[in-house]
């Protein structure tokens, strides 16, 4: 155990994490030289084509110190992007120790700031690293200052590096060993084991990815989920390498793998622990808190017999994104399908992008919301998940919408910008203060439907990425809302209602219509894309019909030929406009809720 070091790489998004665990890997000569490319870790094909990391990545290195003894590292590499916090999260609970990584061009930014509180919360050991101290824009000086005045470090402790070109790298993996607390644990003690990862392999089931705090597992061990009390056999166990190395035997503070043959994904949960049949432990590993959902949309399969295929690729994806939450439900117009929680608008892009890149699903995604309650005339109170479970109005008393309270941390020039974007989300500031002269943080009460939009991507671009976002849920409020209807020809579209506040319908209304004029596909006949609320229409688009030139063919002649031509053909329209169906493509879904690019 002394020779072990558990850490973890954390930042904001785009500080160079990836980058440096691939220099870090090429120094312990983990990767052979033919075998290493950029991204090493990232194994998916979208994290490589958009350049972020989505899933966070373990590995086992093997370091030689400069005494000549031989330490084993093992590394997660995390992502930075506030939609994958659950990640970083669930990697933190399996270290002792984390990289703190901060671009030396940009300064400490906002998710620098939430994961570090992640980590101390933990109590793990931080190295602060300045990242590419190599380019001409790093401001060394003034970002050491930051840093000190973040961590109350002191600035010698500090190191320099650059992913790019390796600068720094022997000086990290010395200051591993030198500050990283080995792993505390009794090797004696009954088998406590932490399930921080897993994911689904076609031809073994699922994989376990594991921490062991307490005792040790051997391969063919008998073993026993805690929470959920199944018991399987350890049909294979090894490390993290590359790829996954079996072995016989994992001891107290090793990070490896385990093969139980389980088909089944529900049957094995994130944040469990596993411990012996044999000599089982008195109680489960406290893990990671719950996640919470910020955004509910319904994914549908496109073909109703696609269904249960659907219902099998989102608990397999659930293994692999535990932050990931559905359950069934059902619509009008698109028939059987699941209401889906995500962290956010990236999260929902990526996990559908994943059901059609790994799993082969094309879906349909309805606008997203969040659930309410409504009171009756008769003083019943239901849940409102969809904008199509709303009573009539007439027999409607309140409609409650859940507040949060929202804490945004900030450098104090965009105070300005950032209260008028939080009234325009019907905000009201409940508290300001100054962590240091370059901090501030605001705490508002919102709406949580204002905030699942556009608000993270808005409060990030008028604070130029420099500023966090946290909530807690607080409480059910009253609040003036109707049911906002998109009608194609008169037809209600269930997929595209959305519940808004009275004041917001009108506009809301329009730029929805608007957005749909310019991404349906034009007919035969005229559209009609209207919005309403109730049966009263407050915004009006019109699309209009592909002109067939039914008179090319008449050429000279008598005019009436060709008028009796056209009234055919105003006939034939007529008649198409009544029984022709308007389908709405799943890209129309999808940028729908990007309202304001």
């Amino acid at each position: 155990m002394e020779l072990i070091r558990n850490f973890c790489v954390i930042a904001h998004i785009d500080h160079g994490k990836s980058t440096l665990s691939d220099r870090l890997l090429e120094f312990t000569q983990t990767i052979a030289e033919r075998d290493m490319k950029d991204q090493a870790l990232d194994d998916m094909d979208l994290e490589r084509e958009r350049g972020i990391t989505i899933k966070s990545h373990a590995i086992q290195m093997y370091y030689k110190h400069q005494d000549g003894t031989t330490y084993t590292f093992n590394l997660i590499d995390t992502p930075g992007h506030v939609d994958f916090s659950y990640e970083v999260s669930r990697s933190i609970a399996a270290c002792e120790g984390a990289l703190l990584l901060v671009d030396a061009s940009q300064g400490i930014q906002a998710q620098t700031i939430s994961n570090l509180y992640l980590a101390i919360e933990h109590d793990l050991e931080i190295i602060p690293v300045l990242n590419k101290v190599d380019m001409e824009s790093a401001m060394i000086d003034e970002v050491t200052d930051q840093i000190v005045d973040l961590i109350g470090c002191d600035p010698a402790e500090i190191l320099h590096a650059s992913g790019k070109t390796g600068i720094g790298v022997p000086e990290i993996l010395a200051a591993v060993v030198d500050r990283i607390p080995a792993p505390q644990g009794d090797p004696k003690a009954p088998l406590q084991a932490l399930v921080f990862d897993s994911m689904f392999n076609s031809y073994r089931g699922v994989i376990a990815y594991v921490r062991i705090l307490n005792g040790s597992m051997s391969k063919g061990d008998k073993i026993k989920f805690y929470h959920t009390g199944n018991i399987y056999d350890a049909d294979e166990i090894g490390v993290l390498q590359l790829d996954q190395v079996p072995k016989k035997r994992l001891e107290t503070g090793d990070v490896g793998y385990v093969v139980t043959g389980v088909k089944k994904s529900s049957e094995i949960k994130v944040g469990d622990t596993i411990t012996l049949t044999a000599n089982p432990c008195d109680e489960g590993i406290q893990g990671f808190e719950d996640v919470k959902p910020m955004v509910f949309a319904g994914i549908y399969p496109i073909d109703n017999d696609d269904f249960e295929d659907l219902r099998d690729s989102l608990e397999k994806l659930q293994l692999n994104d535990a932050s990931l939450v559905f359950e069934p439900e059902s619509s009008v117009a698109l028939g059987f399908g699941f209401r889906c929680g995500f962290l956010g608008m990236l999260h929902l892009e990526i996990i559908q992008e994943r059901l059609s890149r790994e799993f082969d699903q094309d879906v349909i995604t309805t606008v997203p919301n969040v659930s309410y309650y409504a009171t009756t005339t008769k003083d019943e109170r239901l849940l409102i998940q969809t904008p199509n479970d709303l009573p009539d109005p007439n027999h409607v008393k309140v409609v409650e919408e859940p507040y949060i309270s929202a804490q945004i941390i900030t450098k104090p020039e965009y105070i300005g910008s950032i209260m008028t974007l939080a009234l325009e989300k019907r905000g009201a500031l409940v508290h300001q203060s100054y962590l240091t002269q370059e901090r501030v943080e605001l705490t508002f009460e919102l709406p949580l439907a204002e905030i699942v939009f556009d608000f993270y991507d808005k409060l990030k671009s008028i604070s130029r990425g420099y500023a966090s976002f946290d909530y807690a849920p607080i409480d059910y409020r009253g609040s003036n809302l109707v049911k906002l209807d998109i009608r194609l020809n008169g037809e209600p579209v269930d997929a595209l209602s959305a519940l808004v506040h009275r004041d917001k319908a009108e506009s809301f209304g329009r730029k929805i219509c608007k957005k749909l004029k310019t991404l349906l596909p034009r007919q035969q006949f005229m559209i009609a894309i209207q919005a309403s609320i109730g049966a009263k229409i407050i915004a009006r688009e019109t699309i209009s019909a592909m002109r067939k030139d039914v008179t090319a063919k008449c050429y000279g002649g008598d005019i009436t030929r060709k008028r009796k031509l056209l009234e055919k053909q105003k006939k034939g329209k007529k008649k198409m406009r009544q029984i022709g169906r308007v389908e709405v493509p799943q890209k129309a879904f999808l940028q729908v809720l990007k309202l304001d690019e």
